[in-house]
């Protein structure tokens, strides 16, 4: 049950919508650059902003109050001549 209530804030928090975590409320992604124009020039939003980030979650088992932080994705590999990296892009069908 922890889980899930973890599961469900951290899901209720988002606002938006990104692969299977859908909501009919928010249909559109909110990224931190412009992914659908040329990345050159642009300037990030804060991560408050955007949701192209991790979501952390902790459930106090004896109140069972719910805490939602956020960390950064981390774009990167870890060796970029053996594997490059591929930016995200938006999915068009």
């Amino acid at each position: 049950m922890i889980n899930a209530k973890a599961t469900v804030y951290g899901a209720e928090a988002r606002k938006e919508s990104r692969g299977a975590h859908a909501r009919e409320d928010f249909k559109d992604r909110i990224d931190e650059l412009d992914y659908a124009k040329p990345l050159d020039g642009q300037k990030p939003k804060p991560m408050e902003e955007h949701w192209r980030k991790h979501t952390l979650s902790w459930v106090d088992p004896e109140t069972g109050k719910t805490t939602l932080t956020y960390r950064p994705v981390i774009d990167g590999t870890l060796a970029e001549k053996e594997c490059a990296t591929v930016p995200p892009a938006i999915r068009s069908y």
